[in-house]
């Protein structure tokens, strides 16, 4: 975390956590023991599936935008939008609608929606911290969501739900979800200026006003995708057909989303090919060049579970749960269990693992306090919702960075006052609740 601050390169923080750790377990056999966990992540499903779809999301954004289709999803809203706050929320009605999965939404809006923000002076960092709002906090409050489909396999292979009943239960919670909730409730107080502009925020606006008139250029944009001549014959039909072919094919496989974005891809190389929008060989490259832009996310993405796995080895979670779980009381465990794992989340940058761990471990002791199922649920998923919100090289983070155009860092620090507003917001509702 210091080397984060100081440094604001989430790799290289990464990095250092993961060397850190693996000396404290064997000081000698550091080097040995980084390169196998190495492999072991590479080798691992879900990171596969991250690499997968990320990739392929790369290749679709870079095909919309290649073809002109993004400019002229932009031009659209732009016409609607008046101003900057309207701009803002626009974009968090849009991330309202693509609740799927994170990924896709923290992604397919950032991407769709800076062109206009960019018009109205509004920084990327806003752009960024409203996306990242409605990436995982949606997902978790709907129940058609990769987030509640994971949770709710977890709640049936943990006993707390019988077989065939871990969604119903999942539902039952979601009332007691309050970070998400109050997350997500917040961002249209901060886009028509209710909630002022914090820390590094106000900076970031006042810059983005400056630049408003003049042409961005950063090392994001150096190398800008060029637009296809064809652009004039382009119009949102063509942005909409393949967000639609990646929502629809997602859902129809029962939300997934890696056989969404393939066949959402192929869906765009058949209609832009067939339309003589762009050259076939021409989109292949697009396809290839959208793998390469996501490279960097992804690499933070893996360093991150290298991260996540040497704290496992570790035993970090079962040690600060089992050193808290003495001071639970009925009024206290639902506040307890979500700060203890909101911090657990936030440092290990793990919004799911970890809590695999948890359930089991939380929700017996929970019964056995008096603590009613759907609260004590409640609080560990807001838990996991604000690790992928707060945490500085998160998934989540990462990639609203990466759709948004902004550093990751500039996009984690700007947001987590808001975050830490939102997070004792939920704390003192959850000890509300416990306390009736």
């Amino acid at each position: 975390m210091i080397t984060a601050l100081l440094t604001r390169r989430p790799i290289e923080s990464l990095l250092a956590g993961v060397l850190a750790g693996l000396l404290l377990l064997e000081p000698w056999s550091t080097p040995a023991n980084f390169s196998s966990i190495l492999l072991d992540v590479m080798m691992d499903e879900t990171v596969a599936w991250v690499i997968v779809v990320c990739g392929l999301m790369g290749s679709l954004i870079v095909l919309l935008r290649k073809v002109g289709a993004t400019n002229a999803f932009s031009r659209v809203l732009a016409a609607r939008a008046k101003d900057g706050k309207s701009a803002l929320l626009y974009t968090w009605s849009l991330g309202l609608l693509i609740f799927i999965d994170d990924y896709l939404n923290a992604l397919a809006v950032g991407s769709a929606m800076r062109k206009v923000t960019d018009k109205f002076g509004v920084s990327r960092e806003k752009l960024a911290y409203v996306v990242d709002s409605t990436a995982a906090p949606i997902c978790l409050l709907m129940p058609i969501s990769t987030w509640a489909v994971f949770f709710a396999g977890v709640l049936e292979a943990s006993d707390v739900a019988a077989a065939g009943e871990g969604l119903s239960v999942y539902i039952s919670a979601i009332p007691y979800m309050l970070y998400p909730w109050i997350a997500a409730l917040m961002v249209p107080l901060v886009a028509i200026g209710r909630m002022p502009d914090l820390g590094m925020m106000k900076r970031a606006e006042a810059a983005a006003a400056k630049m408003a008139a003049e042409p961005r250029v950063s090392a994001e944009q150096s190398d800008e995708i060029e637009i296809s001549t064809t652009s004039s014959r382009v119009s949102i039909y063509h942005f909409l057909v393949p967000i639609i072919a990646l929502l629809g094919f997602s859902a129809w496989f029962d939300l997934d989303v890696q056989i969404g974005v393939i066949l959402a891809v192929a869906v765009t190389v058949v209609l832009y090919g067939v339309q003589r929008l762009m050259a076939w060989a021409e989109m292949f490259d697009a396809v290839l060049d959208g793998i390469k832009i996501m490279v960097p996310a992804l690499t933070i993405v893996v360093v991150a579970f290298m991260f996540k796995e040497v704290n496992d080895q570790l035993g970090l979670a079962p040690f600060v749960i089992e050193n808290v779980t003495p001071y639970m009381t009925p009024v206290l465990l639902p506040v307890v269990v979500f700060t203890t794992m909101a911090l657990i989340s936030f440092a290990t940058g793990s919004s799911w693992g970890v809590f695999v761990i948890a359930i089991p471990i939380v929700l017996p002791l929970a019964a056995n306090v008096g603590v009613s199922e759907p609260l004590a649920i409640g609080a560990l998923l807001s838990a996991s919702a604000f690790g992928s919100h707060a945490c500085f090289y998160s998934d989540a983070t990462v990639l609203s960075a990466q759709g948004s155009g902004c550093g990751v860092m500039e996009h984690a620090l700007t947001q987590i006052p808001y975050a830490l507003i939102a997070a004792a917001i939920a704390g003192a509702g959850l000890t509300m609740i416990a306390a009736l």
